[in-house]
């Protein structure tokens, strides 16, 4: 046996391991404290057959995305002006970057309900500025590791300052950017359901409160396993391709 099959059979049986060992604890307890991995699946089936529940799903999603999009803009933003801004490069990486890692997604979900109200605004927000920090972070890693000769050459060759960052800069920050979109994408989700818990009206946070509520414990347990799963092929069967195509087009250019 290879030692590729060797990794995948310890796996899969430290998965079938693990359900075992949870459906066996199950029959022990109270369903709506810890339900069965076969009560967990058809609620995931109905979950899934359900119209109105699947819109709140895509809504958080939606969130997801809205939440990357603001984070990474705006913290590639900080990073590349504390790089070609020298003066602001404290207040970036010494003042903004040490709070928002400081400060916590709960604490933002209900400073965000103060301001906003209980709406979409308020998830969004409380979504990127836990994220943010991630982004400036990571690109201030790749921006610190630059090959500063080749810098030099490329301005020697053309003083295009956008070409140059075209073509010497981005390609070498490409996988400090995956990076951070990667580890933005994780952590999102995990905000997601506090955010549209605390703060929203709709999404999965929202139903995984309607289920506390009535004490539907599949459910909960199916929204967490649908976010895992999601989160996982996306991971696996979008990001890492296209990472992998971006990478392979700039090492020919």
């Amino acid at each position: 046996m290879t030692p590729l099959r060797q990794r995948r059979l310890a796996a899969h049986c430290f998965t079938i391991a693990a359900l075992a060992l949870w459906a066996a604890y199950s029959t022990s307890m109270p369903s709506y404290q810890v339900p069965g991995p076969a009560a967990v699946a058809w609620r995931t089936v109905q979950f899934l057959s359900d119209r109105f529940a699947l819109a709140h799903l895509a809504l958080s999603v939606a969130h997801v995305a809205a939440a990357i999009a603001a984070s990474f803009l705006l913290g590639a933003g900080l990073a590349l002006l504390a790089y070609y801004v020298p003066i602001f490069r404290l207040l970036v990486h010494g003042r903004i970057t040490p709070f928002l890692n400081s400060f916590s997604g709960i604490g933002w979900t209900l400073l965000a309900v103060l301001w906003f109200g209980v709406n979409d605004a308020t998830v969004v927000f409380s979504i990127s500025a836990v994220l943010l920090p991630f982004t400036i972070v990571n690109l201030r890693e790749g921006l610190d590791n630059l090959d500063a000769e080749l810098i030099e050459m490329g301005a020697s060759f053309g003083r295009n300052r956008w070409r140059n960052f075209r073509k010497i800069v981005l390609p070498a920050l490409t996988p400090f950017l995956f990076a951070a979109l990667r580890v933005s994408f994780g952590v999102a989700w995990k905000v997601t359901l506090t955010a549209e818990l605390l703060g929203g009206s709709r999404g999965l946070g929202y139903l995984v409160n309607v289920a506390r509520e009535e004490f539907d414990t599949p459910l909960i347990f199916a929204a967490i396993g649908m976010i895992v799963f999601f989160v996982r092929v996306t991971d696996r069967h979008l990001l890492t391709p296209i990472q992998a195509r971006v990478v392979r087009r700039y090492r020919a250019a």
